[in-house]
């Protein structure tokens, strides 16, 4: 088996892929995240999720590199992440009371051989009406601001939601473990 990489600076991703029990090695790749003129979150999701794992392919020449992106859309528009406090107050604003789509992608890279396995996990948060205090007091509490959509669904931001619809939790934080682990059997790593 060639060894992991997770082309990601993300806490939020390492923790995730801590839980399949594989050994991995974790890298920052440094890809321009900025959206094309008319690109959908999907086609910008899936575009840098391959992005972050090519960066690292002449690092890491024979390992498995795990890229992944994401972004979250509302009314045909793409909300990346806020920044800091006004941003994010902004963004659960625009939320409140609404159902927001969040396009999680994942690549696989063979660096050896050049082969990729790619795929996309899409999730519906339908958020609860929330008044201007409530936003504040969440964003002042857990301070969101490196999340796409203002929110930590591990942590409190769960009770912004009436539901979350979805295949996979995990991807709304970050990673969808459940299309990585099918991806990473094609590619010869069984997780089990």
């Amino acid at each position: 088996m060639s060894a992991l990489v997770l082309a990601s600076g993300s806490s939020y991703r390492r923790q995730l892929l801590a839980r399949l029990q594989l050994e991995f090695t974790a890298a920052a790749s440094d890809v321009d995240e900025a959206p094309l003129v008319g690109e959908t979150p999907a086609d910008l999701t899936a575009r840098l999720a391959l992005a972050k794992a090519q960066a690292l392919r002449a690092v890491y020449p024979e390992h498995l590199i795990i890229g992944s992106d994401q972004a979250a859309a509302i009314d045909g528009a793409t909300l990346g992440k806020p920044g800091g406090r006004e941003g994010a107050i902004r963004q659960l604003a625009l939320q409140a009371g609404r159902v927001v789509t969040f396009y999680t992608a994942v690549c696989l890279l063979d660096a050896g051989s050049g082969r990729c396995w790619c795929d996309l996990d899409v999730c519906q948060v339908h958020f609860r009406p929330l008044t201007p205090a409530q936003i504040e007091r969440y964003v002042d509490r857990e301070q969101p601001f490196d999340c796409a959509g203002s929110f930590k669904s591990e942590g409190l931001g769960i009770a912004l939601f009436e539901k979350v619809v979805g295949d996979d939790p995990n991807a709304l934080i970050g990673l969808p473990l459940i299309k990585l682990t099918r991806l990473l059997e094609q590619a010869g790593v069984s997780v089990l």
